[in-house]
């Protein structure tokens, strides 16, 4: 492999960002570590780009554990001082591996397969799926590249050669880097409930990375989307196709009136929660994958049960979702939405920013060159 550097044991390096344990940055540890080795049913890829996303935050943090009840970004204050408390239940779906390498968002190239793999793939530009199906599409259970397991904040990664599509396309590789979890994440909520033309979507958090991509993917379903953002993202909303912007301090309650919305996507939670479910239709869905304004809500059960209502979560990706994504992207159906790119030595200053939730659309790592 032409540009790495060797260990003494004579073992080719990279660098990686090494997420060492819960807490704040300094759990980000930017090092040599080995190039890993693809066994049987892998490829190596060398990562082009690697999106930043709120779960690599949670995770480092614990945000998942049970103990946890407040939003991702007070969680992240409390871990900027001295007293951090280490979740053996902080992880998606068991105690997170430290250390380990972060990084669910992977734009690579294939430079290396397992033994009895297929060499044609080698030198494809691909978008890997994150989310690993490891007992089929008939059950649930799932694990996630960079948060079960090894990931992208690295200049190499294995990943499994089931999970990787080749995309046949002129984008930039940060913008298809942009593209997997929060893109994923967005399509398996909006195929999850159904989204069907003509209907309305109510979308929370719409400038973020998931919200502004179910923006766009609720457009190309031909439903009338309102979205939810703070004041001076409402125009960058409106131009990715939203038909109706509101401040998200409003009432949504009186902003839209009460059973006026079919599809209610919020990845918001927190106090906005009981206003999501009156504005529903009798019937209407309410589809989340996240609760970064919080994980504890009030839920009033006569709302739920007497307006027949469908609460879906969304977590493990059905099959359709990553085609879908990767046939939207080669027919220019979508677009990315890159809001920034960083170094990935530049990871905390990444994290950092990416919470103070300025910015409209993703955040993008770069890692060095192969050579460097």
């Amino acid at each position: 492999m032409t540009g790495t550097k060797h260990a003494p044991n004579g073992r080719a390096t990279m660098k990686a960002v090494v997420t060492t344990g819960h807490g704040g940055y300094d759990r980000l540890d930017y090092r040599d570590v080995p190039v890993p080795v693809p066994l049987p049913g892998e490829v190596l890829l060398q990562v082009l780009a690697a999106g930043v996303n709120n779960t690599e935050i949670n995770t480092r943090l614990g945000w998942y554990s049970a103990s946890v009840s407040t939003a991702t970004a007070a969680v992240a204050e409390e871990a900027a001082g001295e007293n951090v408390v280490a979740r053996s239940d902080g992880g998606w779906n068991a105690t997170t591996p430290f250390p380990f390498i972060q990084g669910t968002d992977c734009c690579g190239r294939v430079v290396a397969v397992g033994p009895g793999g297929d060499e044609s793939t080698i030198g494809s530009r691909v978008l890997v799926r994150p989310c690993i199906r490891p007992a089929g599409f008939g059950s649930m259970d799932n694990v996630w590249m960079g948060s079960d397991f090894d990931g992208a904040f690295a200049q190499f990664v294995t990943a499994p050669s089931s999970d990787i599509f080749p995309v046949m396309c002129d984008w930039t590789d940060v913008e298809l880097g942009s593209i997997p979890c929060a893109y994923g994440t967005a399509e398996n909520m909006v195929h999850r409930a159904g989204v069907a033309k003509g209907e309305h979507v109510l979308v929370a958090g719409a400038s973020g990375g998931v919200g502004s991509a179910v923006v766009q993917l609720v457009k190309r379903r031909g439903a009338t989307v309102t979205a939810i953002a703070g004041r001076a993202k409402m125009d960058r909303v409106r131009a990715i196709g939203a038909d109706d912007v509101i401040d998200r301090s409003d009432d949504v309650v009186l902003a839209l009136g009460a059973e006026s919305i079919d599809v209610v996507i919020d990845n918001v939670g927190g106090p906005s929660f009981p206003g999501m479910l009156k504005v529903l239709r009798r019937g209407g869905r309410y589809v989340s994958s996240g609760a970064i304004g919080g994980p504890l809500v009030t839920l009033d059960l006569r709302t739920f049960y007497l307006k027949d209502l469908r609460l879906i979560g969304c977590t493990a990706w059905d099959e359709p979702v990553f085609p879908n994504l990767v046939g939207y992207i080669e027919r220019g159906e979508i677009r990315p939405l890159v809001a920034k790119t960083f170094p990935l030595e530049r990871i905390a200053d990444a994290q950092r920013e990416f919470l103070q939730k300025h910015h409209v659309g993703n955040f993008v790592l770069i890692p060095p060159s192969a050579g460097h």
